[in-house]
C-alpha cells in the first residue's frame, strides 16, 4: 500500500459497529496513532485528515476511528461511558499490527483516550483540542482527565479555543500551541496564515513528539 491509500474495517462492539480507516506507513512503521473524532463531527475533521496524510510518510500508521454512534448516522454523541465502551472494545483491532499504540482524539475523543489509556495499555495519548472546560465555564475543569492518564500526553491546542486556551492548562502539561486556531483549528483570514500552513504546524508538532517517543 502506498502513502495516501487507505482501507477500512468494521469492528463489532457492545454499543454498535465502529469503523477504523487505516493509513499505513509505506515504510516499516514505528507505531500506530489511533485518533477518534469529537462529539460534533467525524473523521473528516481537518486535523485528522492532515495527520492521516502526513504521518505515514514519517513512519507512523494512522488509524482514524469512527465511534458506533457516528457509523450509525446519529447526530448526537452518547454518554461518556458509552464512548469509552466503544473505544475499549475496538482496541484489540488497533493492536493487531503488533506495534505500540498511541491513543488519540480530538475534543470528546481526546477525553476518551485519556480516560481509558491506563486500562488499555496505551503507549501515550495525543489530545487534540482538549475540552478543558465548557466555553465560559473555567470552574468546570476536566484537567484531572489529563493528569490521571499515567502515560505521556501531548496536547495540541489552538490559542483561540474557547474550550481552553493554552495558558489555562495545568503547569507541566506538554502542549503545542497552534497560533490563531479555534476549537477546530480554523484560522481567520485576517491572520494571514493558510490552512495548509496551520496543519503543517500541527502535524510537525505531532511527528516531532512521536519521534521523541519512538526515535
Amino acid at each position: 500500500m502506498s502513502s495516501g491509500e487507505h482501507e477500512s474495517e468494521t469492528v463489532a462492539t457492545p454499543v454498535g459497529e465502529a469503523r477504523i480507516t487505516w493509513y499505513r506507513a509505506p515504510v516499516p512503521a514505528r507505531a500506530v496513532l489511533a485518533v477518534s473524532h469529537g462529539a460534533g463531527g467525524g473523521i473528516e475533521a481537518r486535523d485528522l485528515r492532515a495527520l492521516a496524510a502526513a504521518l505515514p510518510g514519517r513512519g507512523y500508521t494512522v488509524a482514524l476511528v469512527e465511534q458506533p454512534w457516528r457509523v450509525a448516522g446519529k447526530k448526537v454523541a452518547p454518554a461518556p461511558k458509552t464512548l469509552d465502551a466503544g473505544w475499549t472494545a475496538l482496541w484489540p483491532a488497533l493492536e493487531k499490527p503488533g506495534l505500540p499504540v498511541v491513543a488519540g482524539g480530538r475534543s470528546a475523543g481526546a477525553r476518551v483516550a485519556c480516560r481509558t489509556a491506563r486500562e488499555l495499555g496505551a503507549h501515550a495519548v495525543l489530545a487534540l483540542s482538549f475540552p478543558l472546560h465548557p466555553p465560559g465555564r473555567p470552574e468546570r475543569s476536566r484537567a484531572d482527565e489529563l493528569t490521571a492518564t499515567g502515560v505521556p500526553v501531548l496536547v495540541v491546542q489552538g490559542d483561540r479555543d474557547p474550550f481552553g486556551r493554552p495558558e489555562e492548562f495545568p503547569p507541566g502539561t506538554e502542549l503545542r500551541e497552534v497560533p490563531h486556531g479555534d476549537h477546530g483549528f480554523a484560522v481567520p483570514k485576517r491572520a494571514g496564515v493558510t490552512e495548509d500552513a496551520t496543519m503543517a504546524t500541527l502535524t510537525d508538532a505531532v511527528a516531532e513528539w512521536l519521534d521523541g517517543l519512538f526515535g
